[in-house]
């Protein structure tokens, strides 16, 4: 291994110390930093095969995290595809996290908003941009809606 493949391995594995990484953020990093593009693609699959790297691995990590943040299917997805990350089961990971895209849905709607707080249709449209804007979907978001004014 020549000394450029050294240092781009260093510099990998430093950034993988402080956290996961997708491949494509890895290259992008590196690339960004003046390292040959091809150098970078070499070193990376070494990572992979040694197990320092995995996609799947950062998915469902991120994906938690955000999920632990109140955001929805829709913004996790769009965000893992930014960072190279196609086919991930979001089902599974908010399962093991907070039960259901509509218990999440709900936990975050009732952490921002009270129970008790009066509603015209502006302010429901403006709660509902909220939860548009955190990657819920609209039938979601119609079925809280339906769910919150039959228990009234």
């Amino acid at each position: 291994m020549d000394e450029v493949a050294k240092h781009i391995r260093k510099t990998c594995l430093r950034l993988l110390a402080r956290r996961e990484h997708s491949r494509k953020e890895l290259l992008d990093k590196l690339v960004i930093n003046g390292f040959n593009r091809d150098k970078v693609l070499a070193v990376i699959d070494e990572l992979i095969l040694q197990g320092w790297q995995n996609d799947q691995r950062y998915a469902e990590n991120y994906a938690r995290h955000r999920i632990q943040k109140g955001y929805g299917p829709i913004r996790i997805a769009y965000e893992l595809r930014q960072n190279g990350i196609d086919a991930v089961n979001l089902e599974d990971i908010v399962q093991k996290a907070a039960g259901s895209w509509m218990d999440l849905l709900e936990q975050v709607y009732f952490k921002k908003y009270k129970h008790d707080t009066p509603m015209d249709r502006n302010e429901w449209a403006k709660r509902s941009r909220f939860l548009v804007h955190r990657g819920f979907s609209i039938e979601m978001i119609s079925a809280l809606h339906a769910s919150v004014f039959k228990s009234k």
